[in-house]
């Protein structure tokens, strides 16, 4: 069997990100005919059409969709194989990141490391955007460079992880609050009304399951998507928000925290990143800053 010829990747890699022949010309610099004949040899190797007519346009097979991330790695790999070293230079470091965090992340984690990196590149900016569910498609493909997390069974497997910190769940009132005095248990703290969070409208949860052997059950006055949210609510009302304790530290100003009265499992937050930036420089330096920040945070 003759060797292939490893220039295909490339232009299969085009092909599949443009999904079209016209853009995967442009993108490589030829003209549409020879990108034709490109994929006419493309499909000669891989046995598959790849793209096909739909309307005026082309969609791409399930095989192509199957290869499409595989053969951006391997592109990407090959180009830092073969691109020459270079000494990270922090002072001259001109670059933006994009930081997909839950809520409370930014505002507790978020002032130190903007002074760090401030201090160390002061060409590079952060910016945070909210995280509005677990999909892994904005680290497959290259618009968020960094995500903070749970990592659970539906995390992408390919995604590289780092623990930064274990959090637990405390309850939180206004101040003034009937909880804010006296031995808090299980019955005081399932009687009152509860604020509970979730981004998928759930209404049940590990505090819930903690309360069954008790023959307790919270009453849900509101359910919201968001930390900040829940104790906004619970700062103007008489009801129980019931947060993460070190994703939420400034959200609480003011308010009366205390631990639950039942037992949870605690969780850790991690970091997350595509494996394709593993060992680039820059990223690698952002992720051991992000990762010092939050270990040396006070509990």
């Amino acid at each position: 069997m003759s060797n292939p010829d490893f220039n295909l990747l490339i232009t299969l890699d085009a092909v599949l990100a443009e999904g079209s022949v016209a853009g995967a010309a442009r993108r490589m610099g030829l003209s549409p005919s020879a990108m034709s004949r490109a994929l006419a040899r493309l499909r000669l190797t891989t046995g598959d059409p790849l793209l096909v007519r739909a309307g005026r346009g082309l969609v791409p097979t399930p095989r192509a969709v199957e290869l499409r991330a595989q053969i951006s790695q391997i592109v990407d790999a090959a180009k830092r194989v073969l691109r020459p070293a270079e000494t990270l230079n922090l002072k001259q470091l001109t670059q933006t990141f994009t930081l997909r965090t839950s809520e409370g992340f930014v505002e507790n984690f978020g002032p130190h490391l903007i002074a760090q990196v401030e201090r160390e590149a002061p060409g590079v900016r952060l910016r945070f955007v909210q995280k509005p569910n677990k999909d892994g498609a904005p680290l497959r493909e290259g618009t968020v460079d960094l995500e903070t997390g749970v990592v659970e069974s539906s995390t992408a497997p390919e995604l590289r992880t780092q623990e930064l910190f274990r959090d637990r769940y405390i309850g939180v009132v206004r101040k003034g609050h009937a909880l804010a005095k006296g031995k808090i248990t299980p019955a005081r703290y399932a009687a009152g009304g509860h604020i509970y969070v979730s981004r998928d409208g759930l209404d049940k949860g590990p505090i819930d399951e903690a309360l069954t052997p008790f023959g307790l059950e919270r009453k849900i006055i509101t359910i919201v998507g968001g930390f900040s949210t829940a104790l906004a609510l619970a700062r103007a009302s008489d009801w129980i928000a019931s947060v993460p304790e070190r994703h939420t530290g400034v959200l609480r100003d003011g308010m009366h925290s205390f631990p639950l009265p039942v037992s949870t499992p605690p969780f850790t937050v991690s970091l997350l990143w595509h494996p394709r930036l593993d060992a680039d420089p820059a990223h690698r330096w952002l992720r051991g800053l992000v990762l010092a920040t939050c270990r040396h945070q006070p509990e």
